[in-house]
């Protein structure tokens, strides 16, 4: 990052820079999710659904709370871009810049993908994960991140000058109208920002910009998770394939990515409750 030479260092620069840092949403309140009592109840699940999305398209799904879906590369090493929503309010939708606050820039086993306002609560539950072992690299890249928005034609047009339609933010709408049965234009808005999974992501040091690199995942790779409330998913497979060269590409090789979801067995998630929207009263007034 330059200097403004109109502004120079103060003397206490160094001492200032040196402040220690002070986490901003401490965790330690939030419950714990019940990993033990999730992995068992997995155990015992029999797959009820499988949807196979192709290469540079997004597909939807739905499932009740209670259930499992995993996220998974069939074939090869793949990004896909994740939107989740309540299956009965879709003004309920994932908020991911909450979810970072709360656990960090990427998630993995135990963390949860939290609702937007007025409802923040869990919709979805991290149980396992394939690229655990992965933990942050050289350049400071970690997979699964919930900072970068989805690739879109709007940047692209700002960038290149050129329309493209085969962006994640594309393919959601697209998928999501095709599920609703809604005009493209309708259903845009409730396109948001997403969970990008398998994809290997982080800030570079010099100048603090957003990098990708090529994800680690390979064939048979995945991430599950745990439904908290009924869900609606819409999952976009990333036309940038692994994400290592360019975003947004007819170029970049991709691969499709598969959706299966599992319920457990009667009885296995007793003393489980999915949980209620947030309690806070919205009076937004000090008095």
């Amino acid at each position: 990052m330059s200097q403004d030479v109109m502004h120079p260092p103060p003397e206490d620069a160094e001492a200032r820079r040196a402040i220690e840092p002070v986490i901003c949403y401490p965790n330690q309140t939030l419950r714990a999710a019940p990993l033990d009592l999730y992995r068992a109840a997995r155990a015992s699940a029999q797959e009820t659904g499988r949807l196979r999305i192709p290469a540079r398209e997004a597909g939807c799904f739905t499932l009740s709370a209670g259930s499992f879906f995993r996220i998974s590369c069939p074939e090869g090493s793949q990004v896909g871009d994740l939107n989740l929503f309540s299956a009965r309010n879709l003004d309920e939708h994932f908020f991911s810049g909450k979810t970072r606050a709360l656990h960090g820039s990427h998630v993995s086993v135990g963390d949860r993908l939290w609702s937007c306002l007025p409802y923040l609560r869990p919709m979805a539950t991290v149980v396992d994960d394939s690229l655990a072992w992965y933990g942050v690299d050289t350049h400071g890249g970690r997979v699964h991140d919930v900072i970068g928005t989805r690739c879109d034609p709007y940047t692209h047009h700002l960038l290149q000058g050129v329309d493209y339609h085969q962006t994640c933010h594309s393919n959601l709408t697209r998928a999501l109208a095709t599920h609703l049965g809604k005009p493209l234009a309708e259903v845009e808005g409730l396109v948001h920002d997403v969970l990008n999974v398998f994809m290997c992501t982080g800030f570079t040091q010099d100048t603090g910009q957003y990098f990708m690199k090529a994800s680690p995942a390979r064939q048979g790779d995945y991430i599950e998770f745990f439904a908290e409330i009924d869900l609606l998913g819409v999952l976009s497979v990333c036309p940038g394939g692994d994400c290592g060269q360019e975003h947004s590409s007819d170029a970049a090789t991709c691969w499709p990515l598969e959706v299966s979801i599992h319920a457990p067995a009667a009885g296995m998630l007793d003393g489980w409750y999915s949980p209620a929207p947030n309690r806070y009263a919205r009076r937004h007034a000090p008095s």
